[in-house]
């Protein structure tokens, strides 16, 4: 199993990282980049573990220590992140993303 990244979710990540990093320093935005690869490895293993979620083959994994989901699909041997988002962020911007 492999995962990629919609550019918009890099962006998202590089987004949130760069906040913890400016608000706390980078020990805080190491932690919540840390988090988010052992989010990916536990989906890479197990890509049923998040819930569906909207719809159309998405499905929501909740990081533990952080207000942030990962939103997916799979597709074959693909999990495609779609977004990186924030629990009080707009519901559903990223709708529109593949």
């Amino acid at each position: 199993m492999n995962y990629s990244l919609n550019p918009d979710a890099l962006g998202d990540l590089r987004d949130a990282a760069s906040f913890y990093s400016e608000q706390a320093g980078n020990s805080l935005s190491q932690s919540f980049l840390g988090e988010f690869e052992q989010s990916i490895n536990k989906l890479l293993r197990h890509p049923a573990l998040g819930s569906p979620w909207r719809g159309r083959g998405r499905r929501r994994y909740t990081m533990r220590h952080f207000p942030y989901s990962l939103v997916y699909t799979i597709s074959g041997d693909e999990i495609r992140i779609l977004a990186v988002a924030h629990h009080s962020r707009r519901p559903g911007y990223w709708a529109a993303r593949t």
